[in-house]
């Protein structure tokens, strides 16, 4: 049995940019207002972190800030996942010299690869680490497909311990395969509990940026055996997930922060303001849910 990273909603956490660098005493404020507000964990310089636009300074200045203000409360987790495997393993030890507790490690993108390319991928970066790692799913963004079969032969590596998965449709077929020597966690803000019912452990979540308690306490109520309330909350908060997707994420979620008033930072190019008809279904789907400015103070 691999040990559990952690159980219940991690937060993938935003990056708030200034015009030129990263405002690190923002995000001490919003990794701190996540730590007080019952995240389980903190997943730093993921896709909702626009990993991708950052230079590898501020890629591993990052996740130390992260790390030095959350100073043990709850697991930090590093995205370190690019599609060089040789940049990827040198992330993935500097992640491990900051002092993160494990590894966000997406597929390949662009270059992708085979199956057997991915088995050497992730083989190569877990090897080159003694922190667990969870592999990220997200065919998507990446073009590329983890198959059940390969989560089988990655989760015999022994510091392999878990999967963000996006693809839910394939989670029967991984559990069956790969029992409980991998752990899984929704990718999907949307089919938590679909996950939670297939034996998932919790989501690395986009909306917990703005509803920590409510995901938190979405995955315990479920895993603590009233299923039925669970789903009453999943079904709920459908509507804000949707609009919080209706564009490229992170640029919703962020606007949503600006709505609140927590300044989440500008969005690195090629990213951009929300389209003004989206942005009017968003503030409608947080008012829905009582989200509106004011109800969050750092």
């Amino acid at each position: 049995m691999k040990k559990k990273l952690f159980t219940g909603s991690g937060v993938a956490i935003v990056t708030p940019f200034t015009e030129t660098c990263i405002d690190f005493e923002k995000l001490a404020l919003l990794t701190e207002y996540q730590v007080q507000h019952q995240t389980d964990a903190i997943i730093v310089c993921g896709t909702t972190g626009e990993s991708a636009t950052m230079t590898n300074e501020e890629h591993i200045a990052t996740i130390k800030c992260v790390v030095d203000t959350v100073k043990g409360r709850i697991p930090v987790i590093a995205g370190t996942g690019v599609n060089d495997t040789r940049h990827s393993i040198l992330l993935s030890q500097a992640a491990e010299e900051a002092g993160a507790d494990g590894l966000l490690t997406v597929t390949p993108y662009y270059n992708k690869t085979t199956q057997a390319g991915l088995c050497e991928h992730f083989k190569c970066i877990a090897e080159n680490t003694s922190l667990p790692v969870v592999l990220y799913n997200v065919p998507g963004r990446t073009g590329i497909n983890i198959n059940p079969e390969t989560y089988e032969k990655l989760c015999k590596i022994p510091n392999i311990n878990a999967v963000k998965e996006c693809n839910l449709l394939q989670i029967p077929e991984t559990v069956k395969r790969c029992g409980d020597e991998l752990n899984i966690y929704s990718g999907e803000d949307g089919l938590v509990t679909m996950c939670l019912g297939a034996g998932g452990l919790g989501v690395i979540s986009v909306v917990a940026n703005i509803m920590p308690e409510y995901v938190h306490t979405m995955v315990k109520t479920f895993l603590d055996g009233d299923q039925k309330t669970a789903w009453d909350m999943q079904l709920k908060v459908l509507d804000l997930v949707n609009a919080l997707f209706c564009e490229v994420n992170p640029i919703p979620v962020k606007e949503a922060m600006d709505i609140l008033g927590l300044d989440s930072g500008r969005r690195r190019l090629p990213l951009v303001p929300m389209a003004p008809a989206n942005r009017a279904r968003l503030e409608k789907a947080m008012a829905d849910m009582g989200v509106v400015k004011g109800s969050i103070v750092l």
